[in-house]
């Protein structure tokens, strides 16, 4: 994920001292053939498939966020449907040396207009998964999000801290 600038001005007085930040995923369903599809990210950072995920900037709200990252990410238009997840992430420490944990707020989403393609430099693809059968490199986390947006639970799921970042 690009670093907004609001994080590097920060970084430029605190160092690599640890930092909580706000961050929306965007678990983006639509019907398919044989069930369910849900658009992943193919990171260049990391070359592993990925939610749609983005720091909130200050005074957006995070479902605004879910928006615009899928916009800047994908070229898809996408509207919110609810919040299904809220979790912990970190801390994580990035090889530069600085130190983040964040606040997840996951929303299930769809599709309003576009078509998908990589609408910035943080992803090498964008593609249509079914929900069963999602590539090997994924982060745990990623599926987690997608099982909890797919099941569309009534009550939000609050996650915690995820086991895989403890």
């Amino acid at each position: 994920m690009t670093t907004p600038d609001f994080v590097l001005r920060l970084r430029a007085a605190i160092g690599h001292d640890p930092l909580w930040l706000i961050g929306a995923s965007a678990i983006v369903l639509r019907p398919g053939d044989t069930g369910q599809q849900v658009l992943l990210g193919k990171r260049s950072d990391s070359g592993r498939w990925s939610s749609i995920d983005g720091i909130v900037e200050p005074g957006e709200a995070p479902e605004e966020t879910a928006v615009r990252e899928c916009l800047e990410e994908t070229e898809l238009a996408v509207e919110v449907e609810r919040l299904v997840m809220t979790g912990v992430l970190g801390p994580i420490r990035y090889p530069n040396g600085d130190v983040c944990s964040f606040v997840d707020h996951v929303f299930r989403c769809h599709v309003t207009g576009g078509r998908a393609g990589t609408g910035d430099r943080e992803n090498t693809a964008v593609r249509w998964f079914g929900v069963d059968t999602l590539p090997a490199d994924i982060d745990p986390v990623v599926v987690r999000r997608i099982r909890v947006a797919v099941e569309n639970p009534r009550e939000v799921v609050l996650a915690g801290r995820y086991p895989e970042y403890a």
